[in-house]
């Protein structure tokens, strides 16, 4: 969707209906003296935190994975 810029007391006087367009996925940009200050998005879960090590033992890297291509020089 598009993104709309208002100003902090339409933000107040409208709030509900700027909360609704922004779960509509809109996202709305909120200002004070024409200066963006805060943005209102559509909110989604928190994706779950990454686990390191999640691949190990089922990732193989071949030989020859850090050598240069012909034409490469090495930057020391």
């Amino acid at each position: 969707m598009g993104q709309t810029i208002v100003g902090v007391y339409e933000a107040k006087t409208h709030l509900s209906k700027l909360v609704r367009r922004a779960a509509a996925g809109e996202e709305v940009i909120i200002a004070s003296a024409g200066k963006p200050v805060a943005k209102l998005v559509p909110y989604s879960l928190p994706s779950a935190p990454r686990r390191p090590g999640m691949l190990k033992g089922r990732v193989e890297i071949g030989p020859g994975f850090d050598d240069l291509p012909p034409g490469f020089e090495e930057v020391v």
